[in-house]
């Protein structure tokens, strides 16, 4: 092999031995919140974070510290038993939910089954 061909072939495979750490180290990243949206300045002023306001389309959430469901998701899911809990049930109260929902219908397209009591 050529002198000028080795190196081209040692580059090569330098370059893809440094995409495939990158690759590596890109996956090990945490996912961004997406809690900061950028606005665009004209040059030469720097973009400035401002807040995301959202209103949640997401059909569940996660519990509040306390157990409690927030406000808008009344629903308590339980995971592991594949039911969930409506408002006024048996076992409503006492419920410790690992998935809030606002509609029965979100939970019930999770597989979710309602509880008979």
């Amino acid at each position: 092999m050529r002198k000028g061909a080795r190196g081209v072939v040692l580059l090569g495979l330098l370059g893809a031995i440094a995409y495939a750490l990158w690759r590596v180290w890109q996956a090990r990243m945490p996912a961004r919140t997406g809690d900061v949206e950028w606005t665009t300045a004209p040059f030469p002023f720097p973009p400035e974070p401002r807040p995301v306001t959202r209103t949640s389309t997401e059909p569940w959430v996660e519990p509040n510290s306390d157990g409690s469901c927030p406000d808008g998701y009344p629903i308590k899911a339980k995971l592991h038993s594949g039911i969930y809990h409506v408002p006024g049930g048996a076992n409503y109260e006492r419920t410790q939910p690992d998935r809030c929902y606002a509609v029965e219908d979100a939970a019930e397209k999770d597989g979710l089954r309602r509880s008979k009591v």
